[in-house]
């Protein structure tokens, strides 16, 4: 995937001079390295963009995190993170020697803005001691950025959860992008919300990634580990070890009741006993579908599985209010106050997954669960 700019107007092939190549978010980072840069006419800067999902697009000193008016933007460039090579790349070609002012636009306007946390870059920008330094630049970057974050904690959005009264973080508001994913020898356009901290929207192979989560074993009410980052077509596959427990969709204002949404139920393996001295344990597998968070827990009622932090997160923000940990504390906080006597009773549903069992060696798939009714604790 390669874009090309040119500012002002194009220069001959035999007129080009350096190539200048800079590194967008490498290792994690919310940085481009270099920074800066000195280029003259004719020079191209390549940008190289590293996992997670950044942009390049042109400011101006005065306004630092936001596009300039007619201004270009490599737009959102989504790169697994397993991805080390054949990395997406922009290309910048300068006209002049007048600076020119970028920024990384990811989740910009909001308390996450990668620019208010220094991810900017300039070329051809003032000395040290001129007023139109980078370090000036970066600045004012990093002040948009405190300016936003202390707005978002005097007036953080918040919601209250599905009964209890208890105030919770509110969700935070996606940003929709269109974006053409470029994969081995295939080539599709998705459109796709973005949130704060997500992970980018390029599967990492055709196939996806598997993930393997133990659910329960003696003595463990728990999920391990208890969330994942996963990518879409990223396949979560479940093994259950002893007891009688579920993996079951909700949400983070209910995290003890089974999910429903616009008349649609989530997904559900329905109860998988497994007797102690089991060796071969069976699974169920979930196929990650986009970068949102999805949340998740043990439906078995005896002992209050999820009341005692029974849960589970794809792709949870922790970074934000809405964490995992903040997931298991709300499922904490409201089971064994009404979710005993209010939980609808669930409709196991079997679209989304699959149950493997291994019997002598082979391996059965059964297109659907039937729930148990009986539990083994």
């Amino acid at each position: 995937m390669f874009a090309s700019l040119s500012l002002g107007l194009a220069l001959l092939p035999f007129a080009l001079g350096a190539v200048h190549e800079v590194q967008v978010g490498q290792s994690g980072q919310l940085l481009f390295q270099p920074e800066a840069i000195f280029a003259a006419p004719g020079d191209q800067v390549v940008f190289h963009f590293h996992p997670k999902n950044h942009t390049v697009t042109q400011s101006s000193f005065a306004d630092p995190c936001g596009r300039k008016e007619g201004g270009f933007t490599s737009g959102f460039q989504p790169v697994p993170a397993n991805q080390t090579d054949h990395l997406p790349t922009y290309t910048v070609t300068v006209n002049d020697t007048e600076p020119i002012w970028m920024y990384c636009a990811q989740a910009a306007r909001t308390a996450n803005t990668h620019c208010g946390k220094g991810m900017v870059f300039a070329i051809n920008c003032g000395a040290d001691d001129a007023p139109n330094s980078f370090t000036n630049f970066k600045n004012s970057a990093l002040a948009v950025g405190a300016s936003l974050a202390a707005a978002a904690t005097d007036a953080a959005p918040s919601t209250t959860a599905a009964y209890g009264g208890l105030t919770i973080p509110a969700a935070p508001t996606p940003t929709l992008v269109t974006q053409v994913i470029t994969l081995q020898q295939s080539t599709w356009t998705t459109t796709y919300s973005s949130y704060p901290g997500s992970p980018a929207a390029t599967p990492a192979t055709l196939e996806g990634q598997v993930h393997k989560v133990i659910v329960g074993g003696p003595g463990k009410l728990a999920f391990d580990p208890p969330r994942v980052s996963a990518l879409p077509r990223d396949t979560i596959v479940f093994e259950f070890h002893q007891k009688n427990h579920t993996v079951t969709e909700s949400s983070f204002e209910d995290p003890c009741r089974p999910l429903t949404a616009d008349g649609q139920q989530g997904f559900d393996s329905g109860f998988i006993p497994v007797a102690d001295g089991t060796t071969e344990f069976p699974t169920w597998n979930y196929t990650v579908k986009d970068t949102a968070p999805v949340w998740a827990f043990c439906r078995q009622p005896t002992g209050s599985h999820c009341g005692a932090g029974m849960v589970f997160a794809v792709n949870s923000d922790d970074t934000s209010g809405r964490s995992f940990t903040a997931f298991q504390n709300v499922a904490k906080t409201l089971n064994g106050t009404a979710v005993g006597q209010s939980s609808p009773t669930a409709t196991t549903t079997t679209d989304s997954g699959a149950l493997s069992v291994r019997a002598g060696g082979a391996s059965v798939i059964l297109g659907f669960v039937t729930a148990c009714l009986f539990s083994l604790l």
